[in-house]
């Protein structure tokens, strides 16, 4: 049996070159977000856009949660896999990098399905899990987490009660560039990212499968009750 295979960078190259089917408009926005502060690092890659946006076809999404939005290609690749009548609720903590985006998502004809909401995501989910309509407690069929690490155990508790059951909840980061094994790495956002992959391996409330695909990618589906 095969063990898992190293991703050397002609691999990777290959992977991209016979999977990836990025178009023009994104391409054109990763590259403006390449050129900001922290833009590589922070920005999903091509292939695990392209892996979200079949995500959201797979369980026939109609509504996704998306904490941590950035420049908004991931958001933009969401949307674009939802019905015409769905929506894509996205948070951020500020609009400075949304709005790099948002000229995107119009020119792509889905800046109607997506609800930017700006400020400390623990408190815009916080007032999701209390409203009482179409976006509370089980609301939602997809919910994407990429945002600060040191917020994801908490993220995380908050997200499973908005997720419906049968939903999945796609958490970005969980090896966190390879330091989540490195014993020497003890700052908050490690120990975060290490105390929420623990938690995910003994939570009988979902099922859950880690990914060595980028930064690695943890897939959690709520099982029903």
């Amino acid at each position: 049996m095969a063990d898992q295979i190293a991703v050397t960078p002609r691999l990777a190259a290959y992977v991209r070159e016979v999977s990836v089917r990025e178009d023009p408009l994104l391409r054109e926005l990763r590259e403006e977000t390449a050129g900001l502060p922290g833009g590589v690092a922070m920005q999903v890659p091509p292939e695990e856009g392209q892996l979200l946006s079949l995500l959201a076809r797979l369980v026939n999404a109609r509504s996704v949660l998306e904490i941590g939005t950035f420049t908004g290609y991931s958001t933009l690749c969401l949307a674009r896999a939802l019905p015409a009548d769905g929506r894509v609720v996205t948070c951020d903590i500020t609009d400075r990098w949304p709005s790099i985006g948002a000229p995107y998502w119009e020119r792509a004809g889905v800046a109607d399905r997506i609800d930017l909401r700006i400020g400390d995501a623990r408190e815009t989910l916080a007032k999701l899990r209390a409203e009482d309509g179409p976006d509370g407690p089980g609301a939602f069929d997809l919910v994407f987490v990429d945002a600060d690490k040191t917020g994801y155990p908490e993220y995380y508790e908050l997200c499973l009660t908005l997720v419906r059951p049968g939903g999945l909840i796609v958490v970005d980061n969980t090896l966190f560039f390879g330091r989540v094994v490195d014993p020497s790495a003890q700052d908050p956002d490690t120990e975060a990212v290490r105390e929420l992959n623990a938690r995910l391996h003994g939570d009988e409330r979902v099922d859950v499968s880690m990914l060595a695909v980028a930064d690695g990618i943890t897939l959690v589906r709520r099982r029903p009750e």
